[in-house]
């Protein structure tokens, strides 16, 4: 029997994420983002499930760009954070990619290469999240520079990326959003601004294109959750069994370093993952999860192929039962990974992007 740790990908949900981005920016085009290998959830299946809705998909670099068209899909892809190196831009050309430039070596680059045919390029401003882009004052003479070079330069648009568009304080983004605006209108630009959460919360920041990304896998990216966000659907769920039940003593510790002490006379089952599966190791006792759809608690420190949870009172849990590290269980209980990752003082994203090879992915519907 294979070891029953397994993450479901149901493409269905996939798809009903990105219809909601989709239908709530109507005048917007949604690029689906597939960065890390779709944030852990298969980028090649994620863009074949997704293929007849986005009109592009989005990736970090050139290598994720390649295993998309090796695959066969045709769709345009944007390269968010461009080229790390010049002669990239062969690949880019005969691709048929898109890039993001934020450095003044990455316009040279481009207007020093002569590709097959004008690469569309999406110039990166930093409006205040001080990672990558141009200064805002220096945007306009950049654009007139790429507008100039029609040969080498298609489809111009400005983009940018919001620090704080998921808090319940808006002050810093308003700040981010009137400066694009306003750099937009005197430009004269098409923008891609809204990441998840401006597109789920900020219809003020849809442009041209909306750019939605840990939405599309079902994690809501807001602190307060609205509406919209309630609606996401959970596109993994990461399940496996109970593979032994001990009964032990009050007072008896579990686990590495004994963090865990039974408070009374305590049955614990014995669950096929860990830390070497990608379940955070920072997950505290506690720690919620579904044993045969209900809710019980991580029970001692996360081993690389175990974890123990206290079934004291789910007597009929045992050897085989379902266990949900999070997502949906057989009998329709959900578990949100952004519940999760408040246990282990993380987001989802990393719990996402952090599932190993070793727990293999099961893909249905799409």
């Amino acid at each position: 029997m294979a070891r029953p740790l397994i993450a479901d990908i149901d493409l269905n949900a996939l798809r009903h994420n990105y219809c909601l981005a989709r239908d709530l920016a109507p005048h917007s085009q949604s690029v689906a983002v597939l960065k890390a290998d779709a944030y852990g959830h298969g980028a090649v299946a994620c863009a074949r499930a997704l293929e007849d809705l986005a009109p592009a998909f989005a990736v970090a670099c050139l290598e994720e760009a390649e295993t998309l068209r090796a695959a066969g899909i045709e769709a345009p892809i944007v390269l968010l954070e461009g080229i790390f190196e010049a002669p990239e831009l062969e690949r880019v050309d005969a691709l048929g990619l898109w890039v993001a430039v934020h450095s003044e070596w990455q316009i040279e680059a481009l207007l020093s290469f002569t590709p097959r045919r004008p690469i569309p390029v999406w110039l990166k401003v930093d409006s205040g999240m001080h990672r990558l882009g141009f200064p805002p004052a220096q945007a306009a003479d950049i654009w007139a520079r790429l507008q100039a070079a029609p040969d080498h330069v298609a489809d111009l648009h400005l983009m940018s990326h919001f620090a704080t568009a998921d808090a319940l304080e808006p002050g810093y983004f308003r700040r981010q959003l009137d400066l694009l605006n306003a750099l937009a209108k005197s430009l004269d630009a098409p923008t891609c601004l809204a990441n998840s959460p401006a597109t789920l919360a900020w219809p003020e920041a849809h442009g041209a294109w909306n750019r939605p990304g840990v939405m599309l896998y079902g994690s809501d990216p807001l602190e307060g959750a609205n509406d919209a966000s309630r609606s996401l659907v959970p596109v993994m769920t990461l399940r496996s069994e109970i593979i032994a039940v001990r009964e032990i003593d009050a007072g008896e510790p579990v686990g590495y370093g004994g963090r865990f002490k039974a408070p009374r006379p305590t049955r614990i089952g014995v669950v096929a993952c860990g830390y070497g599966d990608g379940y955070d190791r920072h997950a505290v006792d506690g720690t919620p999860l579904l044993v045969d759809g209900q809710r019980v608690g991580l029970a001692g420190k996360v081993s690389m192929d175990m974890l123990i949870v206290d079934i004291t009172d789910l007597p009929s849990a045992g050897i085989g039962s379902e266990v949900v590290l999070w997502g949906q269980a057989a009998n329709g209980e959900v578990l949100s990974v952004d519940e999760v990752a408040r246990y282990c003082d993380t987001i989802s994203y990393t719990l996402l992007t952090g599932v190993l090879p070793r727990a293999p992915r099961r893909y249905h519907g799409g």
